[in-house]
């Protein structure tokens, strides 16, 4: 008896101390006099996530309130977690650009140990991300993309064909899940030197794979938050994100192309090749002098998996909303397709890496598709140390705390794009960029952490959707969503029954 009224006793003490602790973490703005919206114990702000909203519409709405406030930055809860929302886009510069050696890190969770496919270049921090990001850099130069270009237009060469064939079929299609067949063939094809024949195999394994890999986890919503809060107990524990049919696909891609290339002796100068040639060197010293070891097999595994989800995913729902926004508005259209044959005419009809880069009026209907549709709606960074936002002595950030920049609701804010939701290419001439802070159009994100596959990603974009509007009208028709609905468990912007339009060959 006395032992159980002990263990009540423990019991009580370890569930005050709990309860202390979480309105210790729950009040923490209100401590500083920092303007926030009361969190719910477990689920911080995100509320109603993946169930009736996606991470885009809770950061509007949280932007949208506090937009007016003469706040640099409001609080916000990543689920108990307190975390630093910016609404200022001076704050914004500084965190991502001229204080970036103090935000060099984004303190999201992954485990290299027991999730060694969650440890890739968009999750590192430290020496390690400094390693890759200086070795891989070189992969995405201007002389690599010019190499990798003729790759890329023999699998759109492909593209047109099929796209032929399945309009003389049927000419209303779903032309995102085309799209995103023709994104799965150039990544596999350039990445890892797989034909992966997504463009006639409906049922091809990379691209079942990439969809499944964006929307498919291990957890729930609330163990995924927990992770988020928690991440070094979650990394004691061993939490794994990735589903394990996930994780053995990309594994077992990735071994058997390393070990047919060292095997061979393949040569193809991409990304694979970049790769390989890292894990062969046992030690590689960084430009700030720090010696680190070369990549496993595994650290492999997580980069080539992150290249292909990202530079998948990105062009492909780029792609189909630009192509939708097209469909609805023809005059804009047809301006597009005037400046593609007038291009293509000045280079003899030859689709050359130099002509894809006079596609200036494309470029900015690409641009402002990504404003519109921000694929990624926010963009992660951690302080290393304590900072006091400049001019704003009573706001500081914490070190080690989290830090916002919501970039899909700056995109979306009237006062820096006016009548947001409007599709106009020509906020993007350049004079109407010069007009904006460069941190108002943050797609790729911005500074030394910006999207390292930003060329690639705008390379196979322009040249599919060029070829796509030489070659059909798009239209809208009775099946097209409007406006379009998006798909709440997924972290970036998805739609739930895809994006049909109306094709005529021209």
């Amino acid at each position: 008896m006395a032992f159980t009224y002990i263990l009540f006793q423990v019991a009580i003490a370890l569930l005050a101390i709990f309860t202390y602790y979480l309105h210790r973490k729950l009040t923490y703005f209100k401590r500083r006099g920092i303007p926030f919206e009361k969190p719910h114990p477990i689920r911080g702000n995100f509320e109603g996530l993946m169930k009736t909203k996606n991470f885009h519409q809770i950061y509007q709405d949280h932007y949208n309130k506090y937009r007016d406030s003469k706040a640099p930055f409001v609080g916000f809860f990543l689920f108990q977690r307190p975390a630093v929302f910016v609404i200022d886009l001076d704050l914004a510069k500084n965190v991502l650009i001229k204080d970036f050696s103090n935000f060099s890190d984004k303190g999201l969770y992954y485990n290299e140990k027991d999730d060694p496919i969650s440890a890739h270049l968009f999750n590192l921090d430290g020496p390690q991300w400094r390693l890759l990001r200086n070795k891989l850099s070189s992969t995405f130069t201007s002389g690599k993309m010019k190499y990798m270009y003729p790759t890329v237009v023999s699998v759109v060469d492909e593209f047109m064909a099929v796209m032929h064939e399945k309009v003389e079929q049927n000419s209303v299609l779903d032309i995102r899940d085309l799209v995103a067949r023709f994104t799965v063939d150039v990544i596999g094809t350039c990445a890892f030197g797989i034909k992966c024949n997504s463009l006639r195999d409906e049922k091809a394994e990379f691209l079942y794979f990439g969809k499944k890999s964006l929307v498919e986890k291990r957890h729930s919503t609330l163990l995924n938050g927990l992770m988020r809060s928690y991440p070094n107990l979650a990394r004691k524990i061993g939490f794994v994100r990735t589903a394990q049919h996930i994780q053995d696909f990309y594994h077992r891609i990735v071994t058997e192309t390393v070990a047919a290339r060292e095997r061979e002796n393949i040569k193809r100068n991409d990304f694979m090749d970049m790769l390989i040639e890292m894990k062969n060197q046992k030690e590689i010293t960084l430009d700030n002098g720090e010696v680190v070891k070369g990549l496993t097999i595994e650290e492999i595994l997580a980069q080539a998996f992150i290249f292909f989800i990202a530079g998948f995913e990105t062009s492909s729902s780029t792609m189909g909303y630009a192509l939708y926004e097209l469909a609805k508005n023809p005059d804009i259209q047809e301006k597009v397709r005037a400046e593609v044959e007038e291009v293509l005419q000045e280079h003899n009809q030859k689709f050359t890496y130099e002509c894809s880069k006079s596609f200036k009026y494309l470029n900015q209907a690409i641009n402002e598709t990504s404003r519109l549709y921000t694929i990624v709606p926010n963009l992660d960074r951690v302080a290393n140390k304590r900072y006091v936002v400049p001019g704003h002595p009573e706001f500081v950030i914490e070190a080690g705390q989290s830090v916002i920049v919501p970039s899909s609701a700056i995109h979306h804010d009237p006062t820096i794009y006016p009548e947001p939701l409007e599709f106009r290419p020509e906020r993007f001439s350049p004079e109407e960029s010069a007009n904006r802070p460069s941190v108002a159009w943050l797609p790729f994100g911005d500074g030394p952490r910006n999207c390292i596959g930003m060329r690639f990603g705008q390379m196979q974009a322009r040249i599919g959707l060029a070829l796509l509007i030489k070659n059909f009208k798009f239209s809208t028709c009775s099946k097209t969503q409007i406006p379009l609905v998006y798909d709440p468990k997924s972290f970036v912007l998805g739609v739930k029954d895809g994006i049909y339009l109306k094709l005529e060959a021209i």
